[in-house]
């Protein structure tokens, strides 16, 4: 009986010894496939920031490889007989592109100086990737370096212009004067004109009255009596009796009577009196002499 029970013993002491065995091994099982799937995170990870610091990479590439057409077109777009001939707002477009690509430029460089410190602190910078650093820093620099140059052409453009506007300036001041003094001139001429028109109207003025005998008498324009020659305006005659005209275009006086008689000095041969429809009409045919005796001419009528 006593042999029984050391036989069950035993076989309860192996069972527990199998038992504790396999427990530990499969604790070792469990414990080698968390560092499997540790490290596997760890290279995904990895390759994750090496995908992602390429792909930061090719966009910062594809950036400044824009950037350098831009300037390209604005090279194009700024020789020298663009720039004299293009307009105010053009240059100003100029200008304001030119800042926006130098600003871009600066935010380039910066990116591309915060990508190469992470890629220097990890594990992942290869040569080629120290290459394309190099190549990038490379073409903002020459890109920095055509904008400081478009940036002095523009610039060197802007002072010819203002120079120009300047003189352009000073030729108007002097257009101004000029024409403030041709104008000046021009109307003094135009008074010197007038005052010469209005001196030959005034030499070329001329006096007429046309009345009866006892007309004439009352406006003392002529005195008679008996026996007494007949006098012409050698009084206080009524100026405003006669009819005021120009000897250059009277050449023609209906005198509204069937008989007229000059009383006035006017040369014979310079007028005519001749009749129209009953009636009496003096004619002057040679102005100049009919009217170099008198400035007044008297018609008495009957």
């Amino acid at each position: 009986m006593r042999k029984i029970l050391y036989f069950v013993a035993a076989l309860v002491v192996m069972a527990g010894i199998a038992s504790m065995s396999s427990c530990k091994k499969d604790k070792a099982e469990v414990a080698k496939v968390n560092q499997d799937s540790i490290d596997n995170l760890a290279l995904t990870d990895s390759l994750a920031t090496i995908r992602a610091e390429k792909d930061t990479l090719a966009a910062l590439m594809m950036e400044v490889s824009d950037g350098m057409n831009q300037i390209l077109d604005m090279q194009n777009q700024m020789s020298v007989e663009n720039l004299n001939s293009d307009s105010p707002d053009k240059k100003i477009q100029l200008r304001n592109n030119i800042l926006a690509i130098q600003q871009g430029i600066v935010e380039q460089k910066q990116r591309v100086a915060q990508l190469e410190k992470r890629l220097k602190q990890s594990t992942n910078y290869s040569d080629a990737m120290k290459k394309q650093i190099a190549s990038l820093k490379q073409q903002l620099d020459h890109q920095e370096s055509i904008i400081n140059s478009l940036t002095a052409q523009l610039q060197a453009a802007h002072v010819t212009i203002k120079n120009l506007n300047t003189k352009v300036d000073s030729l108007n001041t002097e257009n101004a004067h000029v024409t403030s003094a041709y104008n000046s001139a021009s109307a003094r001429a135009q008074e010197e004109t007038q005052r010469a028109n209005n001196l030959v109207n005034e030499m070329n003025v001329c006096y007429y009255v046309v009345g009866s005998k006892k007309e004439l008498k009352r406006q003392k324009i002529i005195e008679t009596g008996f026996l007494k020659k007949t006098r012409v305006m050698e009084g206080d005659f009524t100026q405003s009796y006669f009819t005021k005209a120009d000897k250059r275009t009277l050449n023609r006086i209906a005198l509204h009577s069937k008989k007229a008689e000059i009383m006035s000095r006017h040369p014979s041969g310079s007028y005519v009196i001749e009749d129209e429809g009953g009636q009496k009409v003096l004619k002057i045919t040679n102005p100049s002499r009919f009217w170099e005796l008198s400035n007044y001419l008297v018609v008495k009528i009957k």
